[in-house]
């Protein structure tokens, strides 16, 4: 608590140790745990040890890889911002791979509770492996290791279900893993995986078993990823990457979802996009609203049945950012029961005091305790 105020973290990450792999994954994948490597790009060591500019010492990190191949996209350029972060804050990343470390954060920062999300294993359940269900074994393993992690504090540590998306009857079979254990949410990420957008038919069976099951939905993307993108076919940089790849796939994400029919389908289906503010959603159901419905309705009439912004103030809940311009408008226009409140820890690329941004918010004391606890937990069904 901080200030009077609980806060409940929908968007918290854990950073995952190398040693988790061989740990968890199932003993035939064991060949192809992931691991880290300088890749040969044709640069000189020197290059590599110096990348901070002339006189200063930064070396660049390796990559992840999978059977020699790179898990992420992530250019030169991109690797020295990211270096040039983690000197700035080298304890975060080291926080968040523990359940110790994210307690002692969260006792920091005055977060009661949150909803622990991945980082790197969003990205190698992305590719598409040479080796028939490793996708899914990764997910497995992530898994079967938060349920470890979540098991120092059950009250305070809640995990959703990592799905790897290539095999249908894989996903619920991830999903059971979470209902299993009582988890609240399953995450997965919003690109077109293995030529399947989020509402492709043959996804119906999952999405049907997590209504059943009070499962909430957390859509969640990340720059650089082996997958399908926004922007990757045309820019490079990370600048470009990151602008494009975390709105653009929210916003067709949230798309696919409603022209599907799996919105109009499961009305009890609870969905949250994160980590891409929440701006752009104010501009995206108006535009799905008063330019696409109000002149298209005919053509999708069979699977949306009201208007687009209907569906998401009905069951649908996003992530804001607390330096995003005209928020109290948006908050007003989203509804002030849709937006709640993610730190991105251990991320680098969010300030370390987001809370404190975050409770600042001009809103009102009754708003603010909605976006910072009521809203996610009303979403996530915890009581």
């Amino acid at each position: 608590m901080r200030d009077g105020f609980r806060i409940f973290d929908i968007d918290r990450h854990v950073y995952e140790p190398l040693s988790l792999w061989p740990d968890y994954l199932e003993r035939r994948f064991a060949a192809h745990a992931p691991a880290l490597a300088y890749l040969d790009r044709g640069e000189a060591l020197s290059d590599r040890m110096s990348a901070g500019g002339p006189g200063v010492l930064l070396p660049l990190p390796p990559d992840l890889i999978v059977d020699g191949e790179p898990v992420m996209n992530v250019s030169r350029g991109a690797k020295i911002q990211i270096a040039t972060a983690a000197v700035a804050r080298p304890d975060a990343l080291a926080e968040g791979e523990t359940a110790a470390g994210q307690l002692a954060a969260m006792d920091r920062d005055g977060i009661d509770a949150a909803l622990l999300l991945p980082t790197y294993a969003s990205y190698l359940v992305a590719m598409d492996h040479r080796e028939p269900g490793l996708a899914a074994g990764f997910a497995a393993a992530y898994n079967r290791w938060m349920a470890e992690m979540c098991a120092a504090d059950p009250a305070r540590l809640r995990a959703a279900a990592l799905i790897a998306r290539f095999d249908p009857a894989g996903m619920i079979e991830q999903a059971a893993f979470a209902v299993a254990r009582g988890w609240p949410a399953v995450t997965l990420r919003p690109n077109p995986i293995a030529g399947r957008l989020l509402g492709d038919p043959e996804n119906a069976a999952f999405w049907a078993y997590c209504a059943d099951n009070g499962l909430a939905v957390i859509v969640h993307e990340g720059a650089h990823a082996r997958a399908a993108s926004a922007g990757a076919d045309r820019f490079t940089s990370r600048f470009a990457l990151h602008a494009c790849s975390h709105p653009m796939e929210q916003m067709m994400a949230y798309l696919s979802l409603l022209e599907s029919g799996v919105m109009e389908s499961h009305p009890d289906l609870r969905f949250a996009f994160l980590e891409a503010g929440c701006g752009w959603m104010v501009n995206w159901l108006w535009r799905l609203d008063e330019v696409e419905y109000a002149n298209l309705a005919d053509e999708v009439s069979a699977t949306i049945r009201r208007r687009p912004s209907d569906y998401f103030r009905r069951q649908c809940a996003i992530g804001f950012e607390p330096d995003e311009p005209m928020l109290a408008e948006t908050l007003e226009y989203l509804g002030p029961d849709r937006v709640m409140f993610g730190s991105d820890f251990p991320h680098l690329d969010h300030a370390a005091d987001i809370v404190g941004s975050a409770m600042a918010l001009p809103i009102g004391r009754e708003r603010l305790a909605k976006v910072l606890w009521g809203n996610a937990t009303n979403l996530l069904g915890i009581t």
